[in-house]
Formats: structure tokens, sequence, C-alpha cells
């Protein structure tokens, strides 16, 4: 069988019996394609499932490294994939020997998540009403940043959001998370205010019945680029960061609640994460605790009044 119609097998058994997102299947697909181009370009006189060992693995990855054109992270990341599609393999008996056993992972940097301030997120949400339009669309993207600020939540998270969604008199959104997994977000009284703010503005607009929660002006809904120009735009009037993206508000979510004593596991689930590996990166303490630390605990520290 050829690697093209075994690539197109293993993307359909991730999508109908595994239950992965779309954007999670299109991101598998670049990757085998990507290693199936390797392979090709290697001058075996006949291609083989066989003829891919742990020794050609390797050498893809000192291609994909040559010149830092992938970071380590990224090169994992396709290599987490390549491991999914031979343990596939080795399951339906198409391969004798997984090659993927014999490759390691490279080493990467652990590098802390971005994160917005909780002063700088509050003066934007504070400040709406000059930072903002005062049209429809200024409602929704105010609603939007808030939004992934008070639950947490995935870009695509956002995006599939459905009026039904949404228990107002609960206070708490049903989202659908990666592998097809549900869970429940509580928020507080602010943002229910800004959702049937929201509400208000799209009814005003007179489309009759949409699709998703949040949509454009035209009743359609949103698309990532849209999403991201949205934080970016308005995460630079009150952030230096050069990541300002959906993102790192959901990395100011997970950091500020557990900076503010919230139990690790807890926010695991908030997030959606599948272990506390995944969460323990936000365990990081701010500068400004440190120093708040500092200067309660040393004697010869500036005490504060």
């Amino acid at each position: 069988m050829m690697i093209s119609s075994l690539i197109e097998k293993y993307l359909q058994y991730i999508e109908y019996e595994k239950g992965f997102s779309s954007h999670t299947i299109a991101s598998y697909k670049a990757d085998l394609h990507l290693f199936q181009d390797y392979v090709k370009s290697c001058d075996l006189k006949e291609f083989k499932l066989d003829s891919i060992d742990s020794m050609l693995i390797r050498e893809w990855i000192v291609s994909l490294r040559k010149g830092d054109k992938n970071s380590a992270s990224s090169v994992n990341r396709r290599l987490s994939t390549l491991k999914s599609f031979f343990r596939y393999l080795k399951q339906k008996d198409l391969i004798k020997h997984n090659p993927m056993q014999q490759v390691v992972s490279l080493k990467r940097e652990v590098r802390l998540p971005k994160f917005v301030k909780e002063s700088e997120i509050e003066a934007l949400l504070a400040n709406r009403q000059e930072l903002f339009p005062d049209n429809f669309e200024g409602v929704r993207d105010s609603t939007i940043i808030e939004a992934f600020y008070t639950l947490g939540i995935r870009e695509s998270e956002l995006i599939g959001i459905k009026d039904a969604d949404i228990d107002f008199s609960k206070c708490y959104v049903s989202v659908i998370g990666k592998g097809s997994k549900q869970r429940l977000i509580p928020f507080e009284k602010k943002m229910k205010e800004s959702f049937l703010s929201y509400l208000e503005a799209r009814k005003e607009l007179q489309l009759g019945n949409v699709s998703t929660f949040f949509v454009r002006k035209d009743g359609s809904p949103l698309y990532p680029m849209l999403v991201y120009r949205v934080v970016r735009n308005y995460l630079s009037e009150v952030s230096s960061l050069t990541q300002r993206s959906p993102h790192v508000l959901r990395h100011t979510f997970a950091t500020l609640m557990l900076n503010n004593g919230a139990e690790l596991n807890a926010v695991k689930e908030l997030l959606g994460h599948a272990n506390l590996a995944a969460t323990e990166v936000y365990t990081h303490t701010t500068f400004e605790q440190l120093r708040e630390i500092y200067e309660r605990a040393h004697p010869r520290a500036d005490k504060k009044t």
C-alpha cells in the first residue's frame, strides 16, 4: 500500500475514531507529508515501509534542524506526529517493527509562558469606552478579550461557542476542547453583564438565527485570524509584550489563578489539560510577587505600610 494511502487512512482514523480537532488533523497532515517528501528525496530504489528505520528518521531530524530552520520544540511536535502514525501502523499489523522506539526527542529550553500583567488587562477593560469603538464590533471585541481573560479558553473554543452553551442562570459556559472533550467553566457577574451587553448589541443588527455566539457584522462566524488581530491590536494599547495573542491571555488566566491561590488540579480542569505536567509550567512566580515577598521578609528591605 502506498504511503499516501496510509496517511489518508490514518488521518481518517484520528478524525472519526479519535475525535481530534480539525486544527490538529491539519498539523498532523502537514507533518506527515513533510516526512513523506523527505523520504522520497532520499533516492530509495523502492519505497517501502520497512525501508524506514530509526537512522532515516534521525537524518530527517538533522535536516529539520539544519540552519536552525526549526526549533527543538517544532521538531519534537513533528516527531510526536510520527510516533502516533507508526504506532497506528503497528496496531494494524502493517509494519513489523516501530522505528520510532529508537528515536529520542530533542532536549529543549523550557520557556516560561508570557502573560499580561493583571493591572494592564484590568486597565484595558476598565477603559473600554475610550479604547473600543461605540458600535457592535467594539462591544464584541471587548467581550472577546474579557472572555479569554476570564475563562482561559482556547481560540478555537471561543469561536465554537454557541448561544445554548452559555447558562446565564448558573453562570457557566460549556466548551468543546481537544479530543472533543466537553468542560464547564464558571464565570462571574462582570462577565455575565458583558455577555448580555454583547447579546443586546447583536440583537440590534437583526441577524435572526446565527450558528455561533460570537459573529461578524453580517452574522457569519468568526475566524482565527480575525480573533488574533482583535487581541493583538487591543493588547498593544496596554502591554509591551511582543507576543500579543489569544494564547497569551490563556497564559494570563492560568498564571493569575495560580498566583492567587487556586489549586493546580482545579486550574488543570479549567484549562482542559490532559495531565498536570501541562499545567505546572504556570506555577512560576511573578517578579512582583518576589519583590513583595522580599520587602516583607528581608530585615534590610523597606517595609510597606
